[in-house]
């Protein structure tokens, strides 16, 4: 494999930002330094100006296969991951049929193993009936345990109160939830269909899945966390109500309880459902501009740990259905990271930030072995963006399957020049370069 030189950089890493130069050799970071020399046979990539940065690990996305390839799959998202800087990803088990057993959890390894540009992992799912199944999860090389407590597309709904105390007490390995309370969403749907049928503006999304939709589920996770001893991590918290619940007053390294922020829920509010509507049709929904503040506040204060992207795709045919049958979830993971630069250059949150809510934070959260920082001996999972190079989202430069971004027609300031994944330079200058060269995720326990 090709060894690479990186010269001038804006090395960004827990919390400081040098210039400097980073050597690549096999795959690792192998020498970081101010004036590295260059060996024959090294290729030299100049980033003078630019910000170097360790690859963004998305703890929670939706690829779609087995089973949902309409929409996306593997290959394909994989590649529009790495393009946005994402060089690693953890994915969920709806897919159909869902990965709810050993076997079926190791077959989408396999597929990944054959044609995943990023590196990857998957998470086990949990039904009303499969603990048997999830105490035979491997810790080493599996991310952790999903559970869905609302409903969302796939329909893994756990909701009997004595199978989840049963799995928090029994499941050592982190448990991820989705957390919304499928009695009051069902409560809100019947009092909106029964005043506009199947043709419900999209509008009252964050009213049918409401802020106490949310903070009921949860407040009740957390409950049953801090009874049990698990080890929980609330995915895609969407209200200000909910920062509450979350501690920032000790290291992320001892939290038994943590939390994570998705994109779409710092970028948009409830007035972009106007403009946007089903496109921006998301479970847990986009709410108000209180709750947007809110979670910025909480991510910036400690409260939130991770930012992630909820990738989840859906064609705009499906997309363009009455309100009840538009499925939620849209693509975001190349698109995320610039998003969040655009955020910094409004001084919302700084660079050092950013790499550290998607990068180190993920790799400590779910103890990721060597990932997520800029050190030598880890491996190269390095992403150069320049600040200033705008660029706009449009149909010919989106990536995902199912072609189209919530973020279409946005100008963005920042842009993804190149991606390193395991040291092999994957996408350059507006193209993927390489296929099939992710590595599995393995986990430091």
């Amino acid at each position: 494999m090709t060894d690479y030189l990186i010269k001038n950089g804006k090395i960004v890493n827990e919390g400081n930002t040098f210039t400097g130069d980073i050597l690549i050799q096999n795959g690792f970071i192998a020498k970081i330094d101010k004036d590295i020399m260059p060996l024959g046979g090294v290729k030299v990539i100049d980033a003078e100006g630019n910000y170097v940065i360790p690859g963004m690990i998305d703890d929670q996305v939706h690829f779609r296969e087995p089973g949902l390839t309409h929409k996306a799959d593997i290959a394909s998202e994989s590649k529009a991951a790495v393009a946005g800087g994402i060089t690693s990803f953890i994915e969920q088990p709806n897919t159909v049929p869902n990965a709810v057993t050993q076997e079926l959890l190791e077959q989408k390894y396999q597929i990944a193993a054959t044609c995943s540009v990023a590196n990857y992992s998957f998470m086990m799912g949990g039904t009303n009936d499969n603990l048997e199944e999830l105490l035979k999860t491997n810790p080493r090389n599996v991310a952790g345990i999903k559970l869905f407590l609302g409903s969302s597309t796939g329909n893994m709904l756990v909701d009997n109160p004595e199978v989840l105390e049963n799995i928090f007490s029994n499941v050592k390995l982190l448990i991820a939830v989705h957390a919304e309370d499928e009695d009051t969403i069902r409560h809100n749907l019947t009092v909106y269909k029964e005043k506009y049928g199947e043709n419900i503006p999209v509008q009252y999304h964050p009213l049918i899945r409401s802020e106490e939709a949310c903070y009921l589920s949860s407040s009740k996770a957390i409950e049953l966390a801090e009874k049990t001893g698990a080890r929980l991590h609330v995915f895609h918290v969407s209200t200000a109500r909910e920062t509450a619940l979350f501690r920032n007053d000790i290291p992320l390294k001892d939290k038994k309880i943590t939390a994570e922020v998705c994109v779409h829920h710092l970028w948009f509010t409830d007035k972009d459902y106007e403009a946007k509507g089903n496109l921006i049709k998301w479970n847990p929904a986009v709410k108000t501009e209180k709750d947007r503040e809110g979670l910025w506040k909480a991510l910036l204060d400690g409260r939130i740990d991770v930012i992630a992207t909820d990738h989840a795709p859906h064609t705009l045919e499906e997309k363009n259905r009455p309100y009840t049958q538009a499925p939620s979830g849209g693509p975001l993971v190349q698109h995320a990271l610039t998003a969040l630069f655009e955020a910094c250059k409004k001084g919302k949150i700084t660079v050092e930030q950013i790499v550290e809510k998607t990068a180190h934070n993920p790799a400590i959260l779910f103890q990721v072995e060597k990932r997520g920082f800029i050190k030598e001996g880890y491996y190269a999972d390095i992403v150069i963006v320049n600040p200033e190079e705008p660029w706009k989202v449009e149909k010919e430069n989106i990536l995902y399957k199912c072609g189209w971004s919530p973020f279409e027609g946005e100008e963005f300031s920042a842009k993804v020049t190149h991606t390193f994944v395991n040291g092999n330079l994957v996408y350059q200058d507006g193209k993927v370069n390489s296929v099939n060269l992710g590595q599995r995720l393995l986990f430091e326990r």
